[in-house]
Formats: structure tokens, C-alpha cells, sequence
């Protein structure tokens, strides 16, 4: 985004803070798609997209150095000063159909960025790029090219502007990796007029791990409005000669044009995982007579309403950047894999078809996705609460891929598994859907698929994850095993207490569903394995300490050691991982002990910006007593309401939003952090509206605990999937940036003194008013 752009748009907010006719905003002018992008992941950077679209543009400036172990940040970064090409597709472990504009002799190589010119890469200014919610566009200083982009759900545009020129080209970059997509396997294009065609078949590194030989192929057909001159084909890096057709992996095509100054030429792709023939029929359903600007009026119509669906007024300039470039986050990841008939990539490798209603419409889409682990702190409750169409189609999502290959994917790319982090707590997502009144798909399937993922061992695929739950089962906790550093093995795991931690959570929320479904036996069995985090806690230490073979605690515990039992953390973080039973973790620690301790990690990891401090990397916070770089710790923030002292969690939470998250292409999610396809921003939107639910909807009658609102007022439009209310208002009286606690609060006119509402009581509708001031007030919603 161009500096000037960010600089008006912070001067603009201060005059629409009165403003509170939701109709009339353009929500997507508060975005900042470049916030946070140094050091982002493949899928960070695509503003030429719409909610939860499969087509998803964006400029690549690494993105063609492909990605050694399949999560390093590559793809595009805002300090980077040259690009390789237009990537369609963007989504955890998938990547490909990137196009690129160039004039002058034709190069066969993307070049480096520390030498553009040894390729077809481009140099650009900053000042000459622009990007907001469905659209994205840049001059390429060296070929004089203006270079534009957009998309409806299934396809992409890219309109080009050229200077007069006799070596006009359009380049397509099909068989070669870019970001995630890992090693191709093979490759076509076919050029038939001004129709171009293809494939990509693609080994994913996560897909290599978590289900070994399968692949991952992506489809494309387009239309370009002017037929070429002629056309080159190629492998990357070889010889060009005069062709329609290449196969095989390295494919690339040229399409050779002369042409005038300022013509423009336009290219719709139409993006499919299916087949070619479902490429062009995503084309032609969804953008036959639709020209490059009507798609992008179209996209941002589209995100206005999505984003627009919670209004939030008064705060900051900054908090309200924030919070809208966080819900944009959060509403671009985990985008769509099937195509408009309903067809959809089965996990074997052939097609499925989605059941289709009366009209002839499927009933409903199908999803790839990152890994749910942290999810249901920020964008399951995210979705709940003002996206329910969507958490329910999600749902029916995982449930396809259940039918097809018997297990739950805690992750998946085109239905195959990439679990990601090899756990899998896509249980509590579930529960969390099916308790906040999300309930359109088979709600017996989904209760058999989580119980299986509880506890089904035999014939356990490592797709599904959890391939230590045996462990987990028999003997209540997992057993340290440092023999495989990332993994498992028949006598535990190397991250066993983190794993006995998360199992213990997905046992309590699938026994919450089961006892809502009346399996009382099963709810006894799952409740005593919730219980499983309590064999691992050492009480003379006050801190979960991983055991070994046979019972006895590991030796040399170092609480700030990361990786030894415990997964992208250490024990002083994943103590508090008792979501589920934070009062139990709370009697167990001693309410005084808990309340210093955690109020002390906080101090402390205040002085490294709440854990990562500024250096640039995914696991810099790791050795600290508290990351909100990573998700094990996005919950400790808001334990305060559980321990008697809430004041403590609207002073933490109201700091953690103020100081770890900024508005910079650097100091966005921190200082390079993982913001995993939204969970780092939903986490920041919904902290700042004063709400949060530690038990990630997994309680029968779920709540969110209250906080401390970053705004005046906030306006969340309810939906008729999950509410019988039209809106839900939270209003507060005295907010100031100093002004953080919470004097009083009335839910409906009525006096509230906890902490706390239930979701039912959100979903009626009605109105939170809270009185803030600048001191704790002790008393208030102290339940304890």
C-alpha cells in the first residue's frame, strides 16, 4: 500500500469515528494488506481475492525459491524491491498458476533478488504499488508494464498495461514451484487462440509427510482478449522455441504480442482442482460477461458486507487499521477447493461431487486449511459469532474428508492430509459449531468423527495426527520419548505433555457434545481422560513436567526449554494449557501463586514485546514465559477472569493489542510472526471487542468472558444460522487508551456483575455497556 494511502486513510478514520451507519462505509479503505507482511507466510499476501475465495492474486517477490521444509516465509515481503511473477493460488501447501508481464528479449529464468536483471523478475517502488481487499496493482519499473489484479471466488484477473513495444510478452509460469507447492511432478499448458489451458501436479512437503505419495494438482483456463503474435514454449531455464504445447515439469509458455503504447490486455483464469473442463465452467458461471472492473466493484462489494458485519466505532486510528486488516486476515485464509457445480478433490485423487439442493446448487462448499491447532481461541469464535454459514460449511468440509478416507485432517490441501504440527483438534471445532447452535450438516457423523479422533488408534492413519493416542488412552498421559525429535513412537512422543495437554482439552469438548446427545458412557470415558493434563503436574514445582516410560518425571526440567515434551513452546507456557478446567488448574497452583506467577510472565515478557520481540523470525518467542507469536499461549491473557482478579486481563489484553500488534510492513503480528491464515488476527479482533472464550465454545452452554474494548462502540450483525437477534451492541463509557478497566457493566439496562455472558445471550441480541476508567476496580466481576 502506498505510504501516503496509510497516511490519509489514519487521518480519515479520526473523522468517521461518529459515523455509525454501517451502510454507508467503505470498510475495506481501513486494510492494510502489506501490515505484517515482512517475514509472512506464502498465504499471508493476496489482496486480489474475496472472503474465503479459491482464486487468491498477489504479487510474488521469493516466491518462485520454492520452500525447503514447507512452512518458511516466502512469497512476498514488503521490503523486498523486485517481483517474479502474479501467482493465482495461494492456500497453506498449495501454490501455482503464476503469470508475469515483461517486454524485451525473453528470459527463461526468475533471477534472484539480489540480481534482477540475471532474470525475468522486475524491479518497483513502493509508491507505485497499491492493495486493498480485491485488488492489487504495480508498475514494473523495468518493462514500463502497469500490472493489475483482481478475482471472484473461482477466478483471477490480470489486466496489463504496455508501453509501445515489438517483445511484448506475457509469460505463463506453470511447472515450476512457487511458495509451498513443493517439487512438480508434472506439468501442461496448451495455447488454442487466445484460450490458454493446463495443469500442475505438485508434492506438497507436508503431503510427502503426512501422506506419502500423493499429490496435489491445480487446473487453469484462460481467456485473453487478444490473441498473441505468436508463442514460445519452454522449460525454465532452456531454450525457447516457437510451440502451443509443452508438458512436463519446468513448463512455461511465452505469449509474444507487438504492441502500442498504453494498450491494455486482459487476462480471466479460471482455477479449478477438479479438472480443466471445471476450470472453464468456474470461468464461464462466474465471469463470462464480467470485465476486469465489474470484478473488482463485485470483490470489494463483497468484502464491505463481510467486513461490515461487525462495525466498530470511536478507539484510535490505529486499533481501527488493526482490527479491519485482522478481520481481512481472518476472512482470506482456508479458502474454497470446490467448483460452482459442486465438484471437489477427493483425498484419493479423484473427483467428489457435494450433494446438491433443489435448485441444482451444491449445499455447500468445500475448504482447504492450515492446521486448527489454536483456532478455536480466535477464528472459530470469530466464525461463530458473526460467520456461522461459513463455520458450517467448514464443518460439512472435514466431514467430506472423513467419508472419504475415515479420518478427520486436522489440516488439508485439496482433501489431502497436512496436519501441520501432527495433532489434530478438529474435535473441538466441532463441538464448538454443534454448541453454538451450528448444526446443518450430520450432527451423528460429526459426533462419530470426533470420537474416533479421541480415541481411535487401531489402523490410525499419519494424516489424521494424534499417532500417539494410544498412549493417551491406556495410561491417561503421554510418555516422553526424545527419540524422534518431531514425532512419535510406540512408547510416547517428543512432545508428550504438550500433546497430553491438547488431548486432554478435545476429550472435554467431545464429551460436552456427547453429553448434549445424551451418551452418557461416553462422556464418563472422555471426562476421566480430560482429567489426563492432572498426571502431569508436578506439585512441588507447580508446573506440568513431561514423565518418561513408567511414570517418573524427566530429569534436567528446564521450565524456559523449548522443543523437550513440549511443542513450539515450554513448560511455563503450556502450565497454563488447561483451558478446558482452568479452575481446577487454578486449585490445584494455589489462587495466590497463579495470580503472581502469571501476572509476572506477563511483566516480564512485556519487555520483549510479549514474547518475540524484534527479531524477525516464526519461533523467536519460543524460550519466553509467554509467545503471543504462537498459538499455545493465546489464552493465558484472559485466565485472570477465572482466578478473581479480571481487572488483570483488561490490563494485559488492552496491552498485548496496543504494543505487540502495529501497523508496519514489519511490526504487524508482532516483528515477523506466524500468523497462520488469520488466527493472529481474529485473536486481535476479538480481544478488542472485549470478548473472549478460553473453552473455545466447547462448554454445552458456551460464553464469552469480557474484557476490556478497544472501542466506543461495536456493532455485531447476528445471523439466523445461530441467532434469533438481529445485533449485538457493546458500548463503553469513558474509553481511553488509559482508561482500560472496567468500573460497572448492564447487559440490556439490567446490572451485570460477571465477568461473563453466555453465547445465547449474544445471539438474542441486545446491548453491553461498560463504564471504564483508568483504575482497577477489584470488585467487579469478581465471582471468586
Amino acid at each position: 500500500m502506498k505510504k501516503t494511502i496509510l497516511s490519509a486513510l489514519l487521518t480519515g478514520l479520526v473523522a468517521l469515528t461518529g459515523c455509525n451507519d454501517a451502510s454507508s462505509e467503505d470498510f475495506s479503505r481501513y486494510v492494510n494488506p502489506n501490515l505484517g507482511s515482512v517475514h509472512s507466510r506464502w498465504f499471508f499476501y493476496t489482496p486480489a481475492a474475496v472472503p474465503f475465495g479459491l482464486a487468491k492474486l498477489g504479487a510474488s517477490t521469493n516466491g518462485t525459491y520454492g520452500n525447503v521444509q514447507g512452512w518458511e516465509a516466502v512469497g512476498y515481503e514488503d521490503s523486498h524491491t523486485s517481483i517474479d511473477g502474479f501467482p493465482c493460488l495461494h492456500e497453506f501447501q498449495i501454490g501455482g498458476i503464476a503469470l508475469m508481464p515483461v517486454t524485451g528479449a525473453l528470459k527463461t529464468v526468475p533471477g534472484r533478488l539480489e540480481d534482477p536483471d540475471a532474470g525475468f523478475r522486475s524491479r518497483f517502488d513502493k509508491q507505485d504499488e497499491e492493495a486493498h481487499p480485491g485488488y492489487y496493482s504495480v508498475l514494473l519499473k523495468d518493462y514500463g508494464v502497469r500490472a493489475e489484479l483482481t478475482a471472484t471466488e473461482r477466478v483471477g484477473f490480470q489486466r496489463y498495461t504496455f508501453p509501445a513495444s515489438d517483445q511484448a510478452r506475457i509469460l505463463f509460469n506453470i511447472g515450476n514451484r512457487q511458495g509451498e507447492s513443493g517439487q512438480v511432478k508434472d506439468a501442461w499448458i496448451r495455447l488454442d487462440g487466445n484460450t490458454v489451458e493446463g495443469y500442475v501436479v505438485t508434492e506438497p512437503e507436508y503431503v510427502k509427510k503426512y501422506q506419502a505419495g500423493a499429490t496435489v494438482t491445480m487446473y487453469f483456463y484462460a481467456l485473453v482478449d487478444r490473441t498473441p503474435d505468436s508463442a514460445s514454449v519452454f522449460c525454465q531455464g532452456g531454450d525457447p522455441a516457437e510451440g502451443s504445447e509443452i508438458k512436463g515439469p519446468g513448463a512455461m509458455m511465452s505469449l509474444n504480442y507487438t504492441t502500442s503504447a498504453d494498450e491494455v490486455i486482459n487476462v480471466k483464469i479460471g482455477l479449478s482442482y477438479t479438472s480443466v473442463e471445471n476450470a472453464k465452467l468456474n470461468l464461464l458461471t462466474e465471469a463470462d460477461r464480467l470485465d476486469f472492473d465489474g470484478a473488482h466493484a463485485a470483490a470489494v462489494k463483497k468484502w464491505n458486507e463481510a467486513l461490515g458485519r461487525i462495525s466498530v466505532y470511536g478507539g484510535t486510528p490505529e486499533s481501527r487499521v488493526k482490527f479491519y486488516t485482522g478481520l481481512y486476515h481472518a476472512l482470506l485464509g482456508r479458502g474454497l477447493a470446490s467448483d460452482v457445480n459442486g465438484a471437489y478433490p477427493r483425498n484419493d485423487g479423484s473427483v467428489g461431487q457435494i450433494p446438491l439442493d433443489g435448485n441444482g446448487k451444491p449445499r455447500h462448499n468445500h475448504y482447504n486449511t492450515d492446521a486448527v491447532w489454536g483456532a478455536y481461541w480466535n477464528l472459530t469464535t470469530l466464525w461463530a459469532l458473526a460467520y456461522p454459514e461459513y463455520y458450517n460449511d467448514f464443518i460439512n468440509s472435514q466431514l467430506l474428508v472423513y467419508d472419504d478416507a475415515g479420518w478427520l485432517g486436522d489440516g488439508i490441501a485439496t482433501s489431502k492430509y497436512v496436519s501441520g504440527v501432527g495433532t489434530n483438534m478438529v474435535s473441538i471445532a466441532i463441538a464448538g459449531a454443534y454448541n453454538s447452535g451450528i448444526r446443518n450438516y450430520d450432527v451423528e457423523k460429526a459426533y462419530e468423527a470426533a470420537l474416533k479422533n479421541e480415541i481411535g488408534w487401531q489402523n490410525r492413519i499419519e494424516g489424521a495426527g494424534k499417532m500417539d493416542v494410544r498412549q493417551f488412552v491406556e495410561l491417561g498421559y503421554v510418555p516422553f520419548d526424545d527419540s524422534v525429535h518431531f514425532g512419535v513412537s510406540p512408547k510416547g512422543a517428543s512432545f508428550s505433555a504438550s500433546h497430553t495437554l491438547e488431548y486432554s482439552f478435545s476429550a472435554y469438548a467431545v464429551a460436552r457434545m456427547a453429553r448434549s446427545l445424551g451418551k452418557t458412557e461416553d462422556c464418563e470415558r472422555l471426562m476421566k481422560l480430560a482429567s489426563g493434563w492432572e498426571r502431569l503436574f508436578d506439585d512441588s514445582l507447580k508446573m506440568i513436567r513431561p514423565r518418561v516410560p513408567g511414570g517418573a518425571f524427566i530429569d534436567r526440567f528446564n521450565p524456559l526449554e523449548s522443543w523437550r515434551g513440549f511443542q513450539e513452546g515450554n513448560a511455563m507456557q503450556y502450565t497454563f494449557f488447561v483451558p478446558h478446567q482452568p479452575e481446577k488448574l487454578i486449585e490445584r497452583m494455589g489462587r495466590d501463586t497463579f495470580n503472581a506467577r502469571l501476572d509476572s510472565i506477563f511483566t516480564v515478557a512485556r519487555r520483549s514485546i510479549f514474547g518475540g520481540g524484534k527479531v524477525v523470525n516464526a519461533f523467536s518467542g519460543l524460550q519466553s514465559p509467554y509467545n503471543h507469536g504462537n498459538q499455545p499461549s493465546l489464552h493465558i491473557s484472559w485466565l485472570f477472569n477465572f482466578s478473581g482478579k479480571p481487572y488483570l486481563t483488561q490490563k494485559w489484553v488492552r496491552l498485548i493489542c496496543d504494543e505487540f500488534y502495529g501497523t508496519t510492513g514489519e511490526h504487524g503480528y508482532g516483528y515477523g510472526q506466524d500468523e497462520d491464515q488469520g488466527q493472529l488476527g481474529a485473536w486481535y479482533v476479538i480481544s478488542s471487542m472485549g470478548l473472549f472464550d478460553v473453552k473455545g465454545g466447547t462448554d454445552e452452554r458456551p460464553e464469552f468472558q469480557i474484557g476490556s474494548p478497544l472501542f466506543d462502540r461495536i456493532v455485531i450483525r447476528l445471523s439466523p444460522e445461530n441467532a434469533t437477534g438481529k445485533s449485538f451492541v457493546i458500548e463503553t463509557e469513558g474509553n481511553a487508551p488509559d482508561a482500560c478497566y472496567i468500573q460497572s457493566a448492564t447487559l440490556d439496562g439490567k446490572p451485570l456483575d460477571r465477568c461473563r455472558i453466555y453465547r445465547d445471550e449474544l445471539f438474542k441480541g441486545g446491548k453491553l455497556h461498560l463504564k471504564m476508567g483508568t483504575q482497577p476496580n477489584e470488585n467487579w466481576g469478581n465471582e471468586k
